[in-house]
C-alpha cells in the first residue's frame, strides 16, 4: 500500500519565498531562493534582481540536499570533512549534493515537509530549520 505524507503546497512555497525575500531585502543581498516539496522536487523559485546567475543551481541543489538528507547543508559540511563520517558525500547523487550552508529543512507538526535553499549570501544569515505555520 502506498505511504502518504505531508508535503509543501504551492501556497506554502509562495509564503516561504515572500518571507525569504523580505529577509534578503533586510540584509541588502540579492538571493536565489528555491523551495522543494517532501519528495525533493522544485515547487517554487525566485531570482531576485541582481542575484548571481551561477547561484541558481546552487539554491535549488541546496534545497534538494537538505531534503534528501533531512539535514541542513551547513551541518553536512562539517560531517563531510576528511576523516568525518560523511566524507565524500558530495560525490553522491551524480555530484549534485551541496555541502555548504544555505539549505534547510521545512518542518510542520514535527515532520519534514520540504526544504528551502538560498544562494548568494553568507552562511551566517541562515538558520538550521524553517518552521512554517500552515493556514
Amino acid at each position: 500500500m502506498p505511504r502518504s505524507y505531508d508535503s509543501l503546497t504551492l501556497e506554502d512555497a509562495k509564503r516561504i519565498l515572500a518571507a525569504a525575500e523580505a529577509k534578503a531585502a533586510s540584509l541588502g543581498i540579492a538571493y536565489n531562493i528555491a523551495v522543494v516539496d517532501a519528495g525533493g522536487h522544485l515547487v517554487a523559485f525566485v531570482r531576485q534582481d541582481g542575484a548571481l546567475i551561477g547561484s541558481i543551481d546552487l539554491a535549488i541543489q541546496k534545497a534538494v540536499t537538505a531534503r534528501i538528507f533531512d539535514k541542513a547543508t551547513s551541518d553536512l559540511a562539517s560531517l563531510a570533512q576528511s576523516g568525518k563520517p560523511l566524507f565524500g558525500i558530495q560525490e553522491s547523487n551524480a555530484g549534485k549534493v551541496v555541502i555548504f550552508g544555505g539549505g534547510i529543512s521545512v518542518v510542520f507538526d514535527g515532520s519534514i515537509v520540504g526544504a528551502v535553499g538560498a544562494s548568494a549570501g553568507t552562511v551566517e544569515t541562515l538558520s538550521s530549520t524553517a518552521r512554517v505555520p500552515r493556514k
